[in-house]
């Protein structure tokens, strides 16, 4: 048990995870250039501010170098989940300094999980207008896992981020010191669905990519989910 939360053994042969597509283009860097030696030294000048690179070269605040992972599939996203993290804005169960693989059972709650963050944006903005397509990544997972699907009551749980952001960074905190792999949590979004956050990079598994779903968003808070629009 961790802080009286069960702790479990278990492997899920294929989770998903969303990014954006824009992550899956050629680098904007490519129309700059006339060759490929160009191309690579305006790379080089790119990753001198890049989180993810300076992470796999000589580690950032809170994230070391021979903690990424390397030579795998995806690895370059796999790196970018725990190397980018928002200072002034945590996760449920990361903060400023150190991301976390966050993953569903089902492209649906992850649709659910997105689209919410993504209106909350949105709402920031004044402006419910927008077009923005996923891709699925899946993954493997296997091993010990703080497990709160049968606490929803937890206050890691909760919708109010002021109450849950806390409690949740403070568990996944007690969770890498305690050398587990993540969390399985009840998704909070999107009900009856099963979502991971996980902790370490190398917990990541076989990463592999799905279809491609599209949210629209048009003048209303709401987004209409297309797809998959492509395999």
């Amino acid at each position: 048990m961790i802080d009286g939360v069960p702790v479990i053994t278990a492997a899920y042969a294929r989770t998903v995870r969303l990014v954006t597509t824009a992550r899956l283009r050629q680098s904007v860097l490519a129309a700059l250039v006339d060759d490929e030696g160009e191309l690579a030294q305006l790379a080089e000048i790119e990753g001198a501010t890049s989180s993810r690179t300076m992470a796999e070269t000589t580690g950032i605040s809170g994230l070391a170098a021979n903690e990424l992972v390397y030579d795998v599939p995806h690895a370059h996203f796999i790196n970018a989940s725990f190397a980018y993290a928002k200072p002034r804005e945590p996760n449920r169960f990361n903060g400023e300094n150190r991301g976390a693989w966050y993953a569903a059972l089902a492209v649906e709650t992850c649709l659910a999980e997105i689209g919410f963050h993504m209106t909350e944006f949105l709402a920031r903005t004044g402006d419910f207008n927008a077009v923005v397509e996923y891709a699925e990544m899946f993954c493997s997972l296997s091993g010990d896992f703080v497990d709160l699907r049968e606490m929803p009551g937890h206050a890691a749980l909760s919708p109010d981020k002021g109450v849950g952001y806390p409690a949740g960074n403070g568990l996944a905190e007690q969770a890498r010191a305690h050398g587990l792999n993540g969390i399985v949590y009840p998704s909070v979004r999107h009900a009856g669905g099963t979502c991971f956050a996980v902790l370490r990079p190398a917990a990541v598994q076989s990463v592999r990519q799905g279809d491609v779903y599209r949210l629209v968003w048009s003048g209303e808070p709401s987004p209409e989910v297309q797809g998959p629009i492509s395999g």
